[in-house]
């Protein structure tokens, strides 16, 4: 998504930054804020908890992006709608008032189209998300996540594309639906058996991503 007008928007202002070290929570699903979060750098990640305990991941952000949601504009005070917690060594937030976004929004033609774009493509996203889930099946799942991975995370090395972020079988199993890591750690096999990835340094390295893409129903 193209984030000038927020990039703009940033370089216009003073806001504070909130900085969280590896593991440690920006919000808890539940717990009422009054700010807008926007990330500056690292990597977040997106989680829900369900009523019987189990953690079910929703995405990685990585770019310059508003990561909580920005509901309507009268209410002062919001309830978080998931966790965010930090997956890099450390990660920088701009903290602004969700009030004040408001205001500075209708002010900003630019910011208004940015906004409806943002929530276009999150719409986009859970529609696509939930159709994956639904008809791909486990091991489409797991081929959906590796293929999500590889568009945000990958990088070009000699022997094919590197997903340069460390994640577990059981961070996978979770943004799959998928109750046991083991379940995922059969299906990583199954991959590496067929060729289309190994791990290099606790990283999934993709060699053939045609088969990835061949198990997955877009």
């Amino acid at each position: 998504m193209n984030n000038l007008a927020l990039t703009d928007y940033l370089a216009q202002k003073n806001f504070p930054i909130v900085t969280k070290e590896y593991k440690k929570y920006l919000l808890y699903e539940g717990i009422q804020d009054h700010h807008v979060y926007i990330l500056k750098s690292g990597v977040i990640k997106t989680s829900v908890i369900s009523k019987d305990g189990r953690e079910f991941n929703l995405e990685y952000i990585n770019d310059l992006e508003v990561v909580s949601i920005l509901k309507d504009e009268y209410s002062q005070f919001i309830d978080a709608p998931f966790n965010i917690r930090v997956e890099s060594p450390k990660a920088e937030l701009y903290q602004i008032d969700r009030v004040e976004f408001w205001k500075d929004i209708n002010q900003n033609f630019d910011l208004q189209i940015y906004v409806k774009n943002y929530y276009r493509e999150r719409l986009m996203k859970s529609m696509k998300r939930t159709q994956q889930m639904l008809m791909n099946g486990k091991f489409g799942a797991v081929c959906t996540q590796i293929y999500d991975l590889y568009d945000k995370f990958g990088i070009e090395v000699h022997e094919g594309v590197l997903i340069d972020f460390v994640v577990t079988n059981e961070d996978i199993a979770h943004f799959c639906g998928i109750n046991a890591a083991s379940s995922v750690s059969r299906i990583m096999n199954q991959l590496k058996s067929c060729g289309a990835i190994k791990m290099h340094n606790r990283k999934i390295l993709v060699q053939n991503i045609e088969l990835i893409k061949d198990n997955i129903i877009f």
